[in-house]
């Protein structure tokens, strides 16, 4: 029988104990994403058997897992979560399954399973090369923005990492920016300012890594990120304020070139199947899109015949 709890802070490094050796590149396997957006999605953690489970809710409030972590049978990992999903009327799924994931599955449960993809949670990556020179011409009009900003602007890029004062300098701007923002009336909105602020506010425990632009010693834009693999950097948090022509572009560029560029990728995580987010990460040319699957199994008519 399993034992889930919440994700506290001081299960860092019980959990990241297990994270460090997967090399998936999929944003869902971060301590952070975990605990900061554990409150929207109730996530809950167990440990057994030398596996890490993660349970979580779906946007329906459905019972949900992620693919077991360890190095044993993943047969056995499953099992366990099979049966811990017996106290729940929901179907069982294991969400956010990339194909390298899905192969480990199949190879042991042949045919046990139907995969769909959800794009809405699948990964955009991108190398780190590619953000900080922005070469090409299909990557002509981020130039631009780059280059009317610098032009338009008395600017100075801050790091949040060797400087402690831009973190809270970074939170003062986090509330400009909601209220400027809440008039969207975006649900998750509110998610994600909870996020963004425990990121901000245990910054130095998370082990993040942060950037700012810097315009009339104000910030103008600012974003939070960390190491996820040994060759791929994630960017967990991207604000900066519209109405200051290229903002988003000059933070986006000067935060993998100044803390990210000895990684090879760089993952700048889901477009949440919004179509402003998804054009937005989709005008930067992905180098790979993550794509992400969930899993249920098959019913007895899908494995006859």
């Amino acid at each position: 029988m399993l034992t889930f709890r919440s994700i506290e802070l001081e299960d860092k490094d019980t959990i990241d104990s297990y994270l460090e050796y997967q090399n998936y590149r999929a944003s869902d396997l971060c301590f952070t994403n975990l605990y900061s957006w554990g409150k929207k999605f109730n996530t809950q953690f167990a440990v057994a058997n030398g596996w890490l489970f993660i349970r979580f809710k779906d946007n329906y409030g459905r019972n949900s897992y992620l693919k077991p972590i360890g190095t044993g049978d993943i047969r056995v990992g499953i099992d366990m979560i099979v049966e811990d999903h017996k106290q729940f009327e929901s179907v069982f799924q294991i969400r956010g399954l990339t194909n390298e994931m899905i192969h480990k599955i199949d190879k042991v449960l042949p045919g046990q399973f139907d995969y769909q993809l959800n794009r809405s949670v699948s990964d955009y990556i991108y190398t780190s090369e590619k953000l900080i020179h922005l070469r090409g011409k299909k990557l002509q009009s981020k130039r631009n923005h780059i280059n009317r900003f610098k032009r338009e602007n008395e600017w100075e890029y801050q790091s949040l990492s060797r400087n402690p004062e831009m973190v809270s300098a970074s939170k003062e701007a986090l509330e400009r920016w909601m209220e400027l923002n809440r008039q969207d009336r975006d649900p998750t909105l509110v998610y994600d300012d909870f996020a963004t602020t425990l990121m901000l506010e245990h910054f130095d425990h998370l082990g993040l890594k942060g950037g700012a632009i810097v315009v009339n010693n104000e910030v103008i834009a600012f974003t939070i990120g960390e190491p996820l693999t040994e060759d791929t950097f994630i960017v967990h948090v991207e604000k900066a304020f519209n109405t200051i022509h290229g903002a988003y572009t000059i933070i986006n560029q000067q935060f993998v070139e100044n803390e990210a560029a000895d990684f090879m990728y760089i993952n700048r995580e889901e477009d949440m199947g919004m179509e402003n987010l998804r054009k937005a990460k989709l005008s930067y040319q992905p180098d790979i899109l993550l794509e992400k699957y969930n899993a249920r199994f098959k019913t007895r008519d899908d494995t006859t015949g």
